[in-house]
């Protein structure tokens, strides 16, 4: 049985780092919300194709919305933490990364009622310092790792010397038995080229991303898939003065989002992180 994955990654559309330039951390309580409308929709679509998927939520958006929070977990869908500030991991120290970490945990189990075992890092930047933080402070599992030939700054790194390679497909546990699940890539020509989701996912033709999926869960069984809810939204506001390449990859495709998901869910059955864990350890 293949492994794939369907998260998400909650945060509302003037958190994205490509309007980082443009949108300053301190004014957003001053810009419009609408993470709500945008995630019910995608759960309508989720409810459709009876897929249970993994939200990893921002905890600033956790502490503002708490009954959309409560409405993913109500639906059966996994709650984990995607941090609560949204700042990439090479810009915190240890220490305020821990207590970054430990915020978002606790404002999320507090609206659940129910431990958060996984966590992703704000743009994919997991370290390798990172992960013993984690499970401290009673993570089980991070899904940060983007395993790409593309030097993106961005995106972190992990040294995997430490874990294993479960049955050697994509998932990983170290000695600690914290696991690692990275994002999905996908391999041409010795070359590991990002295939996750995300701006691929709305840039790529639907065809040729569904050829490349079908490769990676025959080469590895394995695929894990991510999409934001303001990925939904068309009609966001229009940020001005964005560099081409930042405009181009936040906003291109938004209008066929919604449609492309449509087929995308209708080929491949997904299932929630936390179910995969409790299937191995019985």
């Amino acid at each position: 049985m293949s492994r794939a994955f369907f998260t998400v990654d909650v945060e509302d559309w003037f958190q994205v780092e490509n309007l980082k330039g443009a949108i300053e951390r301190k004014n957003w309580a001053y810009y419009e919300l609408r993470v709500v409308n945008n995630t019910r929709k995608l759960l309508k679509l989720l409810r459709k194709y009876n897929i249970k998927a993994t939200f990893f939520v921002l905890g600033w958006v956790a502490e503002r919305v708490p009954q959309l929070i409560l409405e993913i977990y109500q639906e059966a869908h996994e709650i984990a933490s995607h941090g609560y500030s949204h700042i990439s991991l090479y810009e915190m120290t240890a220490d305020r990364f821990r207590d970054d970490i430990a915020k978002s945990k606790k404002i999320l189990e507090a609206i659940i009622d129910a431990p958060i075992y996984g966590y992703r890092a704000p743009n994919f930047s997991i370290t390798d310092w990172a992960i013993e933080i984690l499970r401290e402070e009673g993570f089980r599992y991070d899904s940060s790792f983007y395993p790409t030939s593309v030097k993106y700054r961005r995106y972190g790194f992990l040294n995997l010397e430490d874990f294993e390679n479960i049955d050697k497909y994509g998932v990983y546990v170290n000695s600690k038995g914290f696991y690692e699940f990275p994002v999905s890539s996908l391999n041409i020509l010795n070359l590991a080229i990002p295939w996750g989701g995300g701006a691929y996912f709305r840039i790529l033709p639907l065809s040729i991303f569904k050829i490349g999926v079908k490769r990676i869960i025959t080469q590895k069984n394995y695929y894990n898939f991510y999409i934001h809810p303001w990925e939904f939204d068309p009609k966001q506001p229009r940020v001005n003065g964005l560099p081409a390449i930042a405009k181009f990859k936040h906003y291109y495709g938004l209008s066929k989002t919604e449609d492309k998901l449509k087929q995308f869910l209708n080929w491949f059955k997904f299932m929630r992180i936390i179910d995969f864990i409790s299937k191995i350890e019985g």
